[in-house]
């Protein structure tokens, strides 16, 4: 399969379903239904038709089903997952068995709906997908403002940082560093202020999302 998935550059406000499955019918009901509770629809009649495609800048999940021409509905959640793409997903079939479930919702499927599904099973489904995929961009973007703050400290900004997150006082930091302890908290003070932390514990929780606090 080409290994690339774009993501598009649209409104981010949108959340959007895209659905993948070879009977038209399907698809187009499947449209009609999200479409009817206000949601943005994207369909597919093969997995790599989606791959190809551009995917929207908005919270998203896929409705997937199991027997597809080419790529089987399983297999490609296995591809999505190797290329860290994190679409909840929700698997529709008209042949599942006890061992098919359990592969995909042990691979981390939000639901599992054999063909005929009632309409507000699915709803429910796609319902808790999207709030899965939505929590999960605030979190990926809260760290990627961290980062970007982390990045505008000095480098002694950044030692002073690691070393006050991991619990050491300014003056066994200054002892470790090699400087006065008034310059430790200069630094300190001004790693606090570019971080946008309001206290030691907001500091100690930047730290650990960076993956940069150390065990005193």
């Amino acid at each position: 399969m080409v290994q690339r998935m774009p993501q598009k550059a649209g409104r981010k406000d949108e959340p959007t379903v895209l659905v993948v499955d070879d009977d038209e019918m399907v698809r187009e009901a499947l449209a009609g239904l999200f479409r009817s509770v206000g949601l943005q629809v994207l369909s597919f009649p093969t997995a790599a038709d989606l791959w190809r495609a551009e995917r929207p800048d908005a919270a998203c999940c896929l409705v997937l089903d199991v027997r597809l021409p080419g790529v089987s509905g399983l297999d490609f959640q296995g591809e999505l997952a190797k290329a860290n793409i994190n679409i909840p997903v929700i698997f529709i079939t008209g042949h599942g068995d006890i061992p098919m479930t359990v592969r995909a919702m042990k691979a981390g499927a939000v639901d599992f709906l054999a063909k005929p599904f009632r309409d507000q099973d699915m709803l429910d489904a796609v319902t808790a997908a999207l709030e899965r995929d939505r929590k999960r961009r605030e979190s990926e973007m809260a760290a990627s403002d961290v980062k970007a703050r982390f990045e505008t400290l000095t480098p002694r900004e950044r030692e002073v940082m690691v070393h006050v997150t991991a619990g050491l006082m300014n003056k066994q930091v200054a002892g470790q560093l090699g400087v006065s302890e008034i310059t430790v908290k200069i630094h300190r003070g001004q790693a606090m202020r570019k971080m946008g932390a309001k206290s030691l514990a907001d500091l100690v929780r930047m730290a650990e999302l960076l993956g940069v606090r150390q065990s005193s």
